[in-house]
């Protein structure tokens, strides 16, 4: 009964998203969201567009367990990444305002250099690469256990799907099947959470050891560090800070993260409760299985809105990156298109690992923390672009931060324990992102006072 109830409930998401997107856009709609007539989005759909691309099956699914892991300082932990929107909002108007860029891959070309900027562009690609097997692989899960003929199917319905649609309108599809999605992901959490309640009560709030409450608040401060560079290397937020006016751009942003944040927190409550039941594995399919069919189909359809909601959002960025920032192709829309399919097919291929007896679960939250500890040095490069800089300021700011990033995933041996900070399995993360982003302002810095040497330096 379960797989027909699912692939029915698929069915009517697939449906409903097709009827929302035009049939034909104008490649102004297609890379900026613009109406037919030419106009910008409106302050609403900006904000459920950012928020829902930004409340990602990933992230839920995360929350989820971090919560179940540390009870309500993990929930607070992970909702403290959605302080990005009001960084990434000031920081971008400002560039907009003063000076009057279009795209962060424009500032980051006119101020630091063409080398600088493949290299901001390729740090984007593997964060756009990470977005679509990470939530592809949510989706499955709640079809079918990990490698199941029903998990396979899901992950390539939805793919293809999501694909179609990013295909047919870009951007513009986006934004209008993200408002949609956003009401539909609101009226079936709290519906989920009505469900959860009353058994959450009956059941009891968890105890939380101190040590586990300790370990999330340390997971919260690693996120605080990040969110002044983790926005700047994430397209699927970005790209929306350029398509309104400046002043509606940062108001919106502010709004979506507020709401985005408290999301987060509140589905946390699918972790306390897995923590209360006593509930291994993932917290939310776990908790959903056990409160029934009705709350289980209820999960699946927030995790699918929400999947679908960034899968198309990273596939129009892709396509923008490899058809407009990287190199202006003759015909952009038809380049767009077709770096959108094979983005669709190549982004899933780490789930073939499965067969190589890796088990991705718990990657799913390295993906995001890790990939926010190789970009540290975006944080100087970007909150710092008034100061004077060139390509010597990018590279003393960027690669320091990189190279913490992969020693961390690599060899973290490498790393002295008294470089940790708070306590758990994130101290040590939390330790060397700060210390990474003191060396990469530093070295941002440095590039300053290296240019304005050389400014000085009499013509030979």
């Amino acid at each position: 009964m379960e797989p027909y109830a699912l692939f029915a409930l698929a069915a009517v998401y697939a449906l409903v998203v097709w009827r929302l997107v035009p049939a034909r856009v104008t490649p102004q709609g297609f890379f900026a969201a613009a109406s037919r007539s030419g106009e910008p989005p409106q302050f609403w759909p900006l904000v459920a567009s950012a928020t829902i691309s930004w409340v990602f099956a990933k992230s839920l699914m995360n929350v989820a367990n971090l919560s179940q892991a540390f009870g309500i300082a993990g929930a607070m932990g992970y909702g403290t990444y959605y302080l990005s929107f009001v960084v990434a909002g000031v920081a971008l108007y400002l560039l907009r305002a003063r000076g009057g860029y279009r795209s962060l891959s424009q500032f980051v070309t006119a101020k630091y250099g063409a080398a600088a900027a493949k290299l901001f562009l390729l740090a984007v690609a593997i964060r756009l690469f990470n977005e679509i097997w990470s939530n592809t692989k949510v989706v499955g899960l709640f079809f079918g256990a990990e490698g199941s003929p029903t998990y396979w199917l899901a992950i390539a319905a939805f793919s293809a799907f999501t694909t179609a649609y990013a295909w047919r309108s870009g951007l513009r599809g986006s934004l209008l099947t993200d408002g949609v999605q956003m009401v539909l992901m609101g009226v079936l959490l709290a519906l989920v959470l009505g469900a959860i309640a009353p058994a959450l009560h009956g059941q009891g709030w968890p105890q939380v050891a101190a040590a586990d409450s300790a370990a999330g608040w340390t997971f919260a401060l690693l996120a605080f560090v990040q969110i002044w560079s983790y926005p700047f290397h994430d397209p699927v937020l970005t790209d929306r800070a350029f398509i309104t006016p400046p002043g509606r751009m940062v108001r919106a942003f502010g709004a979506a993260g507020a709401i985005g944040g408290a999301i987060i927190v509140v589905f946390g409550l699918m972790g306390i409760a897995a923590r209360s039941y006593g509930l291994d594995g993932s917290a939310a399919v776990a908790v959903a299985r056990l409160l029934g069919l009705p709350l289980f189909l209820l999960v699946t359809g927030i995790m699918v809105t929400s999947a679908g909601s960034t899968l198309d959002s990273a596939l129009t960025s892709m396509g923008r990156l490899g058809a407009l920032d990287w190199h202006r192709a003759p015909d952009p829309m038809r380049r767009a298109r077709r770096i959108a399919i094979a983005m669709a097919v190549v982004g899933n291929l780490p789930l073939l690992t499965l067969y190589l007896g890796d088990r991705i679960g718990p990657a799913i939250i390295a993906a995001t923390t890790l990939s926010g500890s190789m970009v540290v040095g975006l944080a100087p490069i970007v909150l710092l672009g008034f100061l004077p800089g060139g390509p010597a300021s990018f590279h003393l700011a960027f690669w320091p931060g990189l190279l913490a990033g992969i020693l961390l995933t690599a060899a973290p041996e490498l790393f002295p324990a008294g470089l940790a900070l708070g306590s758990g399995q994130y101290a040590l993360d939390a330790g060397v992102n700060l210390a990474a982003l003191g060396v990469c302002t530093l070295g941002r810095l440095a590039g300053a006072l290296w240019a304005v040497r050389a400014s000085n330096q009499p013509p030979a």
